[in-house]
């Protein structure tokens, strides 16, 4: 008799025993259905075998076997069987987590049909400038004309889903169910006539590159922003697609996918597939199939593609490495730039992480001689050095958070038809409204956090919890109508800016401006469009855009940044700085930067005006080994969360006793907790964390391996919610 082992889709670690009927020919990575409980559940075979440890009668058979063969790559199956263990999550979890969501549900792994868009007969007999007081549905028409769209790219070419439809409506275009095209790239594969030259840095980094792309090696891309890194990429790329084989390249977020997609599809005569949030459950099962297969060349997404399976992998890039959306926060809490470099040395390929502002983990790793630097140290497109400046604020009058040097250099700047740009990183009107009779202040009661006033939608919402309530008239609590705004958000930067400068166009990019589908993409084509503008945006403008006519660059609460009681807050701000910064001046224009603050002296500010990024990296490096802090130490959170604030604080407590008593610890290790979370209410609950850290990361690794099966023991284990964060960013 046989017996299998599978893994469900549950949020605790165990492995579940099935009999295994005569006639079912399951596979370990294969899905199978089973009975569990009183309903069938979609599990993944992890082990086959002619033994159980559990008794004959209260074994169960499974019901049915959904997949001939494995849904992993056999380096596929060992990387997320090592993140099992060293991120300690469940392995059911961490396997589901790998795939797309309707192989979970069981259904078949194969490519459903998608919806297409297509020329009529009417439409390919149609001239696009016959539509040249509708610029968009040109636009549409155009790209119709070079062969059908599926709906899924449509915001990936930069169309507008208003313009297809104008255009059905003239009976130009329809759409139609087809199944996703199914070809082998290689034969057809060549290289586009549009290449940039590569100066003699970019063309040092190819070659070092080039010269170990058939074995594993961790490259570190550091490039200041403007100096060609995506043209490196590209020109790498080149010849790893010439040897048929494929490349993986991953961003931070969604935003960046339009413009990064168009320029390799520029390039590249090769399928390039996306995968991100944005699309259907059907059209992320289709790329994941064709990556599988192996008909397509390059999948650019998000943190999850890392998972994609690949017929013929042959390298990784990681773009803006540093970024710290490449760390998932919730659930399993993995970091998809550190697991990227393990698959990249599993499948014994090349990786490339590149940034401006490389991790400080990644700078000690490159002096550790585990990770290669590059250098570009010059922009690829001008000579021109970009002028940084402070602006020393104390005892000037600010207009909405402006002071008038800013506003005279903002008025020279626009008058030369140039693009100013402000950044602010907190969205929403104010992030706090008071009474000014008795100085009551907006609070969200789940979270114990202000309100942020969105004036627009007269609403106040909270930025921890998402919860909202209408905009009171009266204060709620002595009744008065003197209700006032304490701080400054990009809202109120927009409406103060509108009557200063009337006759120049304010585009605002932040979360709430950008919610609805292709809203970035026109905002930023607004921006490529050229002529005077001013441009107000959060960090999401920070990251990799191009905007060749800023020319002025200014971050107005620079002291809000600086001073933090995190210990990685200058290095975020550092990083934010010098991606911003990096806005201006990206063509052959004259870039100018001011940072408004009240510390000029500051010498964190000092040394990133005079020397730059790297030298501020070394300056931290040595504080954070002197103060035995990450990389230098391996850090471990344990948080918990209830509604009474007493139980979490509790588990925490005998959590640490049950350390204590490890056999396993050692003089090395430091515990601090329990403590109240830097955010300590959210939701309604209440949150508490326990910090580990040691030197030794096996040590450490060893020590929360060896204990984690005990805290099931401790009494308060079921009153909590409690999880773990290896090598956390928010502690």
């Amino acid at each position: 008799m046989s017996f299998v082992n599978v893994t469900l889709q549950v949020p605790f670690a165990r492995i579940f025993s099935y009999l295994l009927p005569d006639n079912a020919t399951p596979t370990i990575g294969g899905r199978v259905r089973v009975p569990f409980g009183q309903r069938q559940a979609i599990g993944i075979v992890t082990a086959i075998h002619n033994h159980s440890d559990v008794a004959l009668d209260k074994l169960r058979p499974i019901s049915d076997v959904l997949d001939s063969q494995s849904l992993f790559s056999d380096s596929l199956w060992r990387i997320l069987h090592w993140a099992i263990g060293y991120y300690h999550y469940p392995a059911g979890a961490v396997l589901f987590h790998a795939l797309p969501v309707l192989l979970r549900q069981g259904k078949p792994a194969t490519i459903a049909p998608l919806w297409q868009w297509f020329a009529t007969e009417q439409g390919l007999s149609t001239l696009p400038k016959n539509l040249k007081r509708a610029p968009k549905q040109q636009q549409a028409l155009a790209s119709l004309l070079r062969g059908p769209v599926y709906r899924h790219q449509v915001s990936e070419l930069q169309l507008a889903n208003t313009a297809l439809q104008a255009l059905r409506a003239k009976g130009l275009c329809d759409l139609r169910l087809r199944t996703a095209d199914t070809h082998d790239w290689r034969p057809e594969f060549r290289v586009n006539d549009k290449r940039q030259r590569l100066n003699t840095e970019q063309a040092a980094a190819v070659g070092a590159i080039r010269n170990e792309d058939n074995r594993f090696a961790a490259w570190l891309l550091a490039g200041v922003t403007g100096s060609g890194k995506t043209e490196v990429y590209l020109t790498v790329l080149e010849n790893i697609l010439t040897k048929g084989q494929q490349a993986l390249v991953l961003v931070p977020e969604i935003s960046l996918m339009p413009q990064t997609i168009a320029r390799f599809r520029e390039r590249f005569n090769a399928p390039v597939e996306v995968l991100h949030s944005g699309l259907n459950d059907n059209e992320r099962l289709a790329v994941w199939m064709k990556a599988r297969r192996g008909e397509c060349a390059i999948v650019i997404g998000t943190r999850s593609a890392l998972f994609t399976p690949f017929a013929r992998l042959g390298i990784i890039v990681i773009d803006e490495e540093h970024d710290s959306s490449y760390k998932q926060h919730e659930g399993w809490r993995y970091h998809a730039r550190d697991l990227a470099v393990f698959r990249a040395r599993e499948e014994k390929i090349p990786i490339v992480l590149g940034t401006a502002t490389p991790a400080l983990e990644t700078i000690y790793n490159v002096q550790k001689k585990k990770y290669r630097q590059l250098t570009l140290d010059k922009r690829a497109s001008s000579d021109k050095p970009t002028g940084q400046k402070l602006l020393d604020i104390k005892g000037l009058a600010l207009t909405n958070g402006l002071s008038t040097p800013l506003l005279d250099k903002m008025r020279i700047h626009l008058q030369a038809d140039n693009q100013v740009m402000l950044f602010l990183n907190r969205r929403g009107f104010a992030p706090a409204l008071l009474c000014h009779e008795c100085g009551w202040i907006a609070e969200c009661q789940r979270c114990d956090h202000y309100y942020t006033l969105h004036q627009y939608q007269r609403q106040l919402r909270c930025h921890y919890c998402d919860s909202q309530r209408p905009l009171p008239y009266q204060c709620l609590q002595c009744g008065s109508t003197q209700l006032v705004t304490f701080g400054l958000g990009t809202e109120q930067l927009e409406a103060a800016l509108t009557p200063l400068f009337p006759s120049v166009p304010i585009t605002r990019i932040d979360r709430d401006t950008t919610a609805r589908k292709g809203a970035l993409e026109n905002y930023l084509n607004q921006v490529q469009l050229g002529g005077k503008r001013i441009l107000i945006g959060t960090q999401m403008l920070a990251k990799g855009h191009h905007f060749p006519n800023v020319t002025l660059v200014s971050l107005l609460d620079v002291d809000g940044a600086i001073f933090s009681g995190d210990f990685r807050a200058a290095e975020r701000f550092a990083q934010l700085y010098t991606q911003v910064a990096g806005r201006a001046g990206r063509a052959d224009k004259q870039g100018e930067v001011l940072l408004q603050t009240c510390h000029p002296e500051h010498p964190l500010l000092q040394t990133l005006l005079h020397r730059g990024y790297m030298e501020f990296a070394r300056q931290t490096l040595q504080e954070r080994h002197q103060a035995g802090l990450p990389p230098f130490t391996s850090h471990i959170v344990f948080r918990a969360d209830d509604h009474d604030n007493h139980q979490a604080g509790l588990f925490l407590e005998q959590l640490r006793q049950l350390l204590d008593d490890s056999p396993l610890r050692d003089n090395a290790l430091w515990l601090i907790g329990p403590i109240p979370a830097l955010a300590p209410k959210r939701s309604g609950r209440f949150r508490w964390q326990l910090l580990l850290f040691h030197p030794s990361r096996l040590q450490l690794q060893r020590l929360v391996t060896a204990s984690l099966p005990l805290v099931s023991t401790l009494l308060q284990s079921r009153k909590v919610k409690w999880s773990l964060d290896v090598d956390p960013l928010d502690n």
